[in-house]
This record gives structure tokens, sequence and C-alpha cells, in this order.
């Protein structure tokens, strides 16, 4: 087992804090095996921002500055994509695909929740209800095919009911949280990070009842990813370097400083089909992927020879690929591990 300086065990019903393992040194930590393939996106200027595997196994992702959805095809190396407003920049942020292999997207500056239908290109944009609501910004579905999503600087948090086009948002629990990164746990409970407030909220969806988990001061989680268990869950404190990884059913919490340091930036963040946790360090430069293995708390890195800036995305594919969004250098990314 690594020995992990700073490691806490946070206690959230009494707030008291237990450090108990050392840290490994940068030096110990092992080289990650593995390919690193990248794709240049076609518009040049695209600052692809989010990214999603879709049913059909295409690797979709939004494209902030050129107001385009794109998808690649990883087999063949074509992309596609499809314009959105040709009027003004809408900023598109997260995306999700639905069962039928539609694409669900926010527009963060265009204050609307969009729905394409590759097939046509077709476009059906959903306007938010409440004037405040100006910036959706990620998004995820239950398993009842609601769809839910954060408004970040409106401190909201909503869903939208594709069958009557109902949406519905409620402010979060705590003032100037910026709430994102939202996903929804198995069990129905939609879960998003909290980075202004050091928080990581809960939605009860029947209720539509915000609950929210404390995290160490400081800490600062932009990005979360929940286990197969469907009770652990990860999040990069992109403030102080750490990974985190929090127990929903009980609230215990531990802090695993990440191997490049307090200054590492960790920021786009998935967990593999085997359970492998994925990150990047986006405070170095280039940027490293980091790969968690969480029975042993063991980390391996590998440096991303491309990527510059923050990767704020990435997403596992069934087929054990990591692929990530490089927004500086408009490129799309793909981890593969060596056998």
């Amino acid at each position: 087992m690594s020995l992990l300086a700073g490691i806490f065990v946070t206690a959230l019903l009494t707030g008291s804090v237990i450090p108990i393992l050392d840290a490994p040194s940068s030096v110990d930590v092992p080289e990650l095996k593995a390919t690193i393939r990248e794709w240049d996106v076609p518009t040049k200027g695209a600052k692809p921002y989010a990214i999603a595997v879709g049913t059909d196994g295409l690797i979709w992702f939004t494209e902030e500055g050129a107001n385009k959805i794109g998808h690649l095809n990883p087999k063949t190396g074509d992309f596609k994509e499809y314009p959105v407003n040709e009027e003004k920049n809408v900023g598109l942020h997260g995306l999700v695909a639905d069962q039928s292999g539609n694409i669900w997207f926010t527009a963060s500056s265009g204050g609307y929740i969009g729905k394409l239908e590759p097939s046509t290109g077709k476009i059906t944009v959903f306007n938010m209800p409440d004037p405040k609501a100006t910036d959706p910004e990620s998004v995820a579905f239950d398993k009842n095919g609601i769809l839910w999503f954060t408004a970040q600087n409106a401190n909201l948090v909503g869903r939208l009911d594709p069958a009557s086009g109902a949406v519905t948002v409620k402010p979060v629990s705590s003032q100037n949280a910026k709430p994102t990164g939202i996903l929804v746990l198995q069990q129905g409970n939609p879960i998003f990070a909290e980075p202004g407030a050091n928080r990581i909220g809960s939605v009860m969806p029947n209720t539509f009842a915000v609950h929210d988990f404390s995290l160490p001061p400081g800490t600062r989680s932009r990005r979360i990813a929940v286990a197969q268990d469907d009770n652990t869950l990860y999040f990069t404190d992109v403030t102080s370097g750490n990974l985190g990884k929090l127990d929903i059913s009980i609230g215990a919490m531990l802090m695993f400083p990440t191997p490049s340091g307090s200054d590492s930036a960790p920021y786009g963040l998935t967990i593999a089909g085997d359970g492998t946790v994925w990150y990047c360090e986006t405070g170095v430069q280039p940027n490293n992927v980091i790969r968690f293995a969480p029975r042993s708390y063991s980390f391996s890195r590998a440096a991303i020879p491309f990527a510059t800036g923050v990767v704020r995305s990435m997403a596992a594919a069934p087929d054990g690929r990591i692929y990530f969004v490089s927004s500086e250098v408009d490129k799309i990314g793909a981890v593969e591990v060596s056998k």
C-alpha cells in the first residue's frame, strides 16, 4: 500500500478531522503504461468543453468557442459537427445522451437546455421558467428519464421532463454555492458539486429537498464521480490538490493528496468499468493523467504531451478507454492502458 501524506478522515456529523497516513513522494509514483491518442477538432478555436460517450459508441462533445456540438468516431477518426445557433454564441457546456441517442446539452449563456436529434440535425429548445436561471451548466438523466441540471451562477438545481417539456428549478441550500458536475445515483438521487460552498449537494427527487455534505475547509470540488456500489463518491479538489472519497451513507471522508502536490489543480474526473478512478492534474504543464486504484490506494501517472490549460471533462468508454477534451489546443484525447 502506498503511503499518502495528509489523508484525512472527516466525520461530518462531528466535524472532526483525523490524519491517518503519510503521502507518496512524487518520485515514488510509477509511470502509467498507456498509449495516449489525440484527434484535432475540425473547427479552429472550438474550445471543446464537455465530453460524453453516446449509446452509439460515438464520442460527443460541446464546442464552447464554436457554437457547435461534435462527435468523433474513434474507429475511423471521422468527425461530424452540428451548428447550434448561427446568430450568437450560446456558451455550450454540459451534454449527455439519452437512451434513444438524442444529445441533450446546456447553453450556459443562452439560458436554455437543448436537444439535438443527430439523424436530422433538428434542435429543440427548452427555456428556463425563472429569469434568474440564466446559465444551465451540467446535466444528467435519472432512471426514469428525467433530466437534472445545475445553473451555476444562478445557484439553482433543476429538472426537465422530456415528455411534457416542464422545467422546474430550485435554489440550493448555500449562497454562492455555484453548483456544477451533476450526476444521478442509481437509487435516483441527483448529487452535485458546490465549489463555492465547500460542499457536495444532494436532491431528494420526490420532494426536491436539497441536502449537503460539508467538505474540509478550503476544499473546492468541481467534478464528481460515483463508483459502481452507488455509495462511494469521488471528487477532485482543484484548490488544494486532493482526490476526495466520500461514503455517502455515513458521511465518512478520505482526502488523498495528488502526486504533483497542492498546486496540481485536479479537475476532470471519471471512473472506469474496472473501478479505477481517473482524473487530470491541470496545474502542471503539460497536464498529467492520473489513475487511482481504490483497493491499494495507489497512484500512477502519465504526461499528456499535447494537453495544456485545463482538462475539464473526462468520460470512460465500455472498451476501457478514457476520453477527455483539451480546450486550449482544440483536441480530443484518449488513454488506452497497455496490456
